[in-house]
């Protein structure tokens, strides 16, 4: 059976349950999968673990799974733009771990490159490091940070082949290729599906390997997070 599916209720059949954990690229509203998120809302699950560098905005992106009540915990970096987000974490509704950014980011490439743990002087010292083991090496403190491996990877590229070859574009190329490989399954969106051969081998930013379904969206809003303009 091919990868190709019609859409992305499709690609996820099957694959939604309550209580998985989901790793979702994009960074801000910036290449954010966001047919996927919307059939995530329509499908009503439940009680999801969403590991997002963000959680999108009020009304948008990751915001509308929070608006539904679908998140149970994040596991986050950068959480500064969703009041909900913290409204929920402030009254003891959503379960938040928090990761310094380089962290997550490796976090999410050593599960996909089956690395069960590593060592970051990132955070120790801080209420990052609470609870987890430190270790010195060569005179300096080390905090021991596990490898990510989640249920189901949802990610969005600019072009992709029947095979799953994916190449985003520019800074959308953030967070999807680390979600894409630390998924037991991964779903990508496309804006683009060529024919395999069509891609430049040199330029492919996620193997097909890693990639069990996509499908082409439609009609991207790529919403702006933050607009700032002079005045005339």
């Amino acid at each position: 059976m091919g990868k190709i599916r019609q859409g992305a209720a499709e690609a996820l059949a099957g694959l939604l349950q309550d209580g998985i954990t989901i790793a979702a690229g994009g960074f801000g509203l910036c290449g954010i999968p966001e047919h996927c998120i919307e059939a995530i809302r329509l499908s009503g699950v439940r009680n999801l673990t969403v590991v997002s560098n963000n959680a999108g905005v009020d009304g948008f992106g990751l915001g509308k799974l929070m608006e539904k009540g679908q998140i149970r915990k994040m596991i986050s970096s950068y959480v500064g733009e969703n009041k909900l987000f913290a409204e929920l974490f402030l009254s003891g509704k959503l379960e938040v771990e928090f990761n310094p950014q380089g962290t997550l980011a490796e976090r999410m490439r050593a599960g996909g490159a089956g690395i069960a743990g590593f060592y970051t002087k990132t955070g120790v010292g801080t209420v990052v490091a609470e609870g987890k083991e430190v270790r010195e090496f060569d005179g300096q403190k080390y905090v021991l940070e596990r490898g990510l491996i989640c249920d189901l990877a949802i990610v969005k590229a600019q072009r992709g082949d029947t095979e799953g070859n994916l190449v985003y574009r520019k800074t959308a190329r953030n967070f999807n290729p680390l979600a894409a490989i630390c998924g037991k399954v991964t779903v990508a969106e496309v804006e683009e599906l060529v024919p395999v051969g069509q891609l430049d081998a040199d330029s492919i930013h996620t193997p097909g390997i890693f990639v069990q379904h996509l499908f082409k969206g439609e009609h991207f809003e790529k919403r702006i997070e933050q607009r700032t303009v002079r005045k005339a």
